[in-house]
């Protein structure tokens, strides 16, 4: 036996390796990204970026339909994505094991709202397990194949980024276990949902569940841990690590499977302490199954946002929280901005001055919100950008609106909003950010950049070609760090009786670095007028006499901020530069 330190999403790869899957397939998307990232380097599986999460689903899907083991991922929001397919793939039931792992993001790290996946286990009438920890992570993904194959339905598997991105001590006690795929049987009654069939899946359902429900309430994955009696608390998820280090004392019913959710074990866990508490994140959710299963719960003050914390626990039970390190006073602000040599910047700095209405949309161009830019006006999801162009000209006729989505989100939820626009006759202008990669959460491939999960090349997207299919009356590339040239692309886009995409490519400055020389200031020519400033470079700063200052260390010599300065102040740097990018 081995013992290593794995993280909950290296782990869930492993135990998915171990339990025999033979695909993986999913959308990167963080706190889940590393799960295919880890899981395509083991022998026997072929894995997968997808397009988006639907078609992800659907693919494992078809994978499960013809007796193969399959593991899917993506982070919470996705699950909204694959939803569809997921409620219907309950009624039929799977071939081979179908795991989906979803992974929530409570505190919003990277994320733009910090939903609650268990929910979706209830809803869709599908199994979830929830480990802890990432040698939980392992062993519930492991058993989740074979629950998944012995009660014929998919099953969740949910973490959060804390169990994600956290390493822990784990067991690796034996290698794979090669699944024979299971004979695929021709059975439309089963797999063809037309409503005659899903009628008696629904049924069927209900009893596949009343058998989960059962095995639920002898699981291992729920076990009662009794200490002192006077308090006894239910918990789930991280939030058990947090409770056990806040309340070393108390008695504890951990959940790993919260659905089916064993009552029993609730009422009988309750019966066995003088009051029971619950604690979670992003409740109340366990509390209101726990109140449903007939126990009385005392009220404690848990914040229903965000992660819980010991600090948080202890003080939700009148008890003084521990010591903690006092935050440094005095630091200077460092807001999130876009990197040096960003071939976005120019995209934002050129909208900034069409004074147009920016629907914009996930990826880390949605920094070109953030001051000094402050060119972009919304970013609600995935795809978004696009279809909120065409609803917000449809309110406001008379100003330009452009929608902004990089190349990755265009695949994956765009092209339908553009198709959306063509067929309806709108005139609007649509941006497509295309660096080459999926750069917020990576550097993943995708369909536009052409170069799969497992590194090697494939089919890549003709935007231009594709924009015309979809019905553009216009479409261009243009290059971003031509500051002019893109504002000058824009307008005429803008200008356009129909249906106009321009596509703005150069590739990620973390993907391919530049090998200009930086720049520097030269002091006697600055004015101190900030419009070098006004490109947002963390690169670019104003010293203490008020003129500006390029820090020549990190500077890569895009040459964005020499187009903006109309009094040639910014400069090739060389032997004559000082360290704070100054020319002397």
């Amino acid at each position: 036996m081995t013992r290593t330190l794995l993280s909950g999403n290296e782990a869930v790869a492993r135990g998915a390796w171990e339990a025999g899957a033979i695909v993986g397939v999913g959308y990167p998307g963080t706190p889940s990204t590393e799960v295919l990232e880890n899981l395509v380097r083991y022998e026997g599986v072929r894995c997968e970026w997808a397009p988006n999460e639907k078609v992800a689903a659907e693919v494992a899907a078809g994978v499960s339909l013809a007796g193969g083991r399959v593991l899917v991922t993506m982070k919470h929001v996705g699950l909204n994505v694959a939803a569809d397919p997921l409620f219907t793939l309950a009624y039929t039931g799977v071939g081979g094991g179908y795991v989906l792992f979803v992974a929530d993001d409570p505190g919003m790290h990277s994320s733009q709202n910090e939903q609650d996946s268990r929910r979706y286990a209830f809803a869709a009438k599908v199994p979830m397990f929830e480990p802890s920890d990432p040698a939980e992570a392992l062993e519930m993904t492991r058993l989740a194949f074979d629950l998944s194959e012995e009660h014929d339905v998919p099953v969740l598997v949910r973490s959060t980024t804390r169990i994600s991105h956290s390493k822990g001590v784990v067991e690796l006690d034996g290698g794979r276990r090669e699944a024979a795929p299971r004979p695929y049987r021709k059975d439309p009654a089963k797999w063809v949902m037309v409503p005659a069939n899903a009628r008696r899946r629904r049924v069927d359902l209900e009893e596949r569940l009343a058998r989960l429900a059962m095995h639920a309430e002898a699981s291992e994955l729920n076990r009662m841990e009794m200490r002192d009696r006077t308090l006894g608390i239910v918990v789930d998820g991280a939030a058990y690590r947090v409770v056990r280090e806040a309340l070393p004392e108390a008695s504890v019913l951990k959940i790993g499977m919260v659905h089916p959710f064993p009552e029993g074990l609730v009422r009988s866990f309750a019966s066995q302490v003088d009051e029971v508490a619950v604690v979670e994140e992003l409740g109340p959710f366990l509390r209101d199954l726990v109140v449903q299963a007939g126990v009385s719960v005392r009220d404690v003050d848990i914040p229903r946002w965000g992660e819980v914390t010991p600090a948080s626990v202890r003080s939700a039970f009148g008890l003084p929280a521990a010591p903690t390190r006092e935050a440094v006073q005095g630091l200077p602000d460092r807001p999130p901005l876009m990197c040096p040599g960003c071939p976005h910047r120019g995209v934002f700095w050129a909208l900034k001055r069409l004074g147009a209405i920016v629907t914009g949309d996930i990826g880390c161009y949605t920094l070109g919100a953030a001051p000094p830019l402050a060119a972009m006006d919304s970013c609600l999801c995935m795809g978004a950008g696009v279809s909120m162009a065409h609803g917000a000209a449809l309110a406001d006729p008379g100003r330009p609106v452009v929608g902004v989505i990089g190349d990755s989100t265009f695949a994956h939820s765009g092209i339908t909003g553009l198709v959306h626009m063509a067929y309806n006759g709108q005139a609007g202008t649509v941006v497509v950010l295309d660096n080459r990669t999926t750069a917020m959460t990576g550097h993943q491939g995708n369909p536009v950049s052409g170069v799969t999960l497992s590194g090697e090349p494939g089919a890549a997207l003709d935007l231009e070609a594709l924009a015309a299919a979809c019905g553009a009356s216009w479409a261009s590339t243009v290059d971003p760090f031509d500051l002019q040239g893109t504002l000058e692309a824009l307008r005429e886009a803008v200008a356009e009786p129909g249906l106009a995409v321009l596509i703005a490519k150069a590739p990620c400055a973390l993907l391919e670095k530049s090998v200009n020389d930086p720049v520097a200031v030269d002091e006697e020519a600055c004015t101190a007028c900030g419009a070098c400033i006004q490109l947002g470079c963390p690169a670019i700063s104003r010293a203490e006499s008020g003129i500006a200052q390029v820090d020549a260390m990190i500077c890569v010599g895009c040459g964005q901020c020499v187009q903006v300065c109309r009094f040639g102040a910014i400069v090739p740097a060389g032997p004559a530069c000082d360290l704070g990018g100054n020319a002397r």
